[in-house]
C-alpha cells in the first residue's frame, strides 16, 4: 500500500459508484490521488461519470451478484494499475413491503426479500471474496497492512421502519459478517470496517417531496440535515488513513434513531 495517512497512489475499486454514496467515494478517491475501478450497472451513468474523472477512473459494468463480473473488474484492477489496495461495497438496492398486507390479505413476496438479501448481502459478500485474494498480494506497509475492505450497511440494521424487513435484514446481515471477516483475513494485514449511514440526501431521497425531506431532516438531532454524500466517502478515507479500525461498525447518522 502507499504511505499510511493518505489516499494518494492507492488503488481502489468501488461498487455502486455510478451515483450517490458510492460516486461521492469514486470522486474523492480520485480528487485524493487515487486509481478507481468503478463498478456499477451497465444500465448506470457509470461511464459517464469515469470520462469526467479522467484516466484515473475506469468503468467496469458490474452486477455483483455476478461472480465473473466481479472477477472481471478486479482483473482489470490488475491489468490497468498493477494492485487493488482498497474495496469499497456501495452497491445495493431496497424494497418496501409489510411482512404482511392485511388490507389485501397478501404476504411479503419472497422472491423480493431473497432479491435484496442476494444484492445487498450476498453482492457485498461476492466482491470481499473475490477482492480480497488480490489485495491480499500486495507488499504489506511497516504495520504489516495490505488493504482495507469497506461495507456499506444502514442504521436500518438496528432500527429499520415498518416495511423494511427485507432491506434491514441485509444491512443486518453486513453488520453481522464485518467482525468474523475482519477475523478471517487479519492473518494478511487486510482491515474491514462498515459504515452504516443515516439519511443521506442520494438520488433516491432526492426524488422524494420537498415536504417529505423536511420531515425526514428534522427527525435528526444534530446536524438536522440529510447528510451530504462527500462526508460518507469522508468516512472511507478516514477509515483507509487509520489503521487501527477494524472490524467495527460505525454509524454516521447524527444520532439519528429510526422511530417505527
Amino acid at each position: 500500500m502507499a504511505t499510511i495517512g493518505s489516499l494518494k497512489g492507492l488503488v481502489g475499486l468501488v461498487t455502486g459508484g455510478a451515483s450517490g454514496l458510492g460516486r461521492a467515494t469514486v470522486e474523492r478517491f480520485v480528487r485524493q490521488g487515487s486509481r478507481v475501478i468503478l463498478c456499477d450497472l451497465p444500465s448506470s451513468q457509470g461511464g459517464d461519470v469515469a470520462k469526467n474523472l479522467g484516466e484515473n477512473c475506469i468503468f467496469i459494468p458490474t452486477d455483483v451478484t455476478s461472480e465473473q463480473d466481479v472477477k472481471t473488474a478486479v482483473e482489470h484492477a490488475k491489468e490497468k494499475f498493477g494492485k487493488l489496495d482498497v474495496a469499497v461495497n456501495c452497491a445495493g438496492i431496497g424494497v418496501a413491503y409489510k411482512t404482511y398486507n392485511f388490507n389485501k390479505d397478501k404476504p411479503h413476496q419472497q422472491d423480493d426479500f431473497l432479491r435484496v438479501l442476494n444484492v445487498n448481502a450476498g453482492g457485498s459478500f461476492n466482491v470481499i471474496r473475490l477482492a480480497c485474494g488480490l489485495i491480499g498480494k500486495n507488499e504489506p506497509d511497516g504495520s504489516g497492512q495490505r488493504g482495507v475492505i469497506i461495507n456499506t450497511a444502514s442504521v436500518a440494521a438496528y432500527d429499520g421502519q415498518r416495511g423494511q424487513v427485507a432491506y434491514s435484514a441485509s444491512k443486518g446481515a453486513i453488520v453481522g459478517m464485518t467482525l468474523p471477516i475482519a477475523r478471517d483475513l487479519s492473518t494478511q494485514g487486510i482491515r474491514v470496517v462498515t459504515i452504516a449511514p443515516g439519511l443521506f440526501d442520494t438520488p433516491l431521497l432526492a426524488s422524494l417531496p420537498e415536504k417529505v425531506r423536511s420531515f425526514l431532516a428534522s427527525t435528526i438531532p444534530f446536524p438536522s440535515r440529510l447528510g451530504h454524500p462527500d462526508e460518507y466517502a469522508h468516512m472511507c478515507q478516514t477509515i483507509v488513513e487509520n489503521p487501527l479500525l477494524n472490524g467495527e461498525v460505525i454509524r454516521l447518522d447524527g444520532a439519528l434513531r429510526m422511530m417505527p
